[in-house]
């Protein structure tokens, strides 16, 4: 798999961007950047500075951990293997049992 960390990124951003409510021009506002500067970071074609960086962090309210939590922009497939890999790593019946209810819940 090819990871695209500027695409994973500003996908991320557009995200939690439009979860804020706010439009593009008024996110590349309280940036201070321009909103085609913006629209570039959100399709993965430009990549922002560390001081834009931290005014991303500071408007949407989130930490940089927030941000870089991309591994639900994985495909499908990816993320139902890595589930597996890790439930079939787990050695505690009691943690599966768990799982299996939580599964079990979504009635599907």
């Amino acid at each position: 798999m090819t990871l695209n960390i500027k695409k994973q990124l500003g996908a991320r951003i557009k995200k939690l961007r439009q979860d804020k409510g706010y439009s593009q021009e008024q996110f590349a506002e309280k940036l201070g950047i321009a909103t085609r500067t913006l629209c570039g970071i959100e399709i993965g074609k430009n990549f922002f500075t560390a001081d834009t960086l931290e005014k991303i962090l500071e408007t949407l309210e989130i930490t940089p951990q927030d941000l870089f939590r991309v591994n639900y922009l994985q495909p499908q497939e990816v993320l139902v293997e890595e589930i597996i890999k890790t439930i079939k790593s787990i050695k505690d019946r009691e943690k599966i049992e768990i799982i299996y209810k939580f599964i079990k819940s979504f009635d599907v």
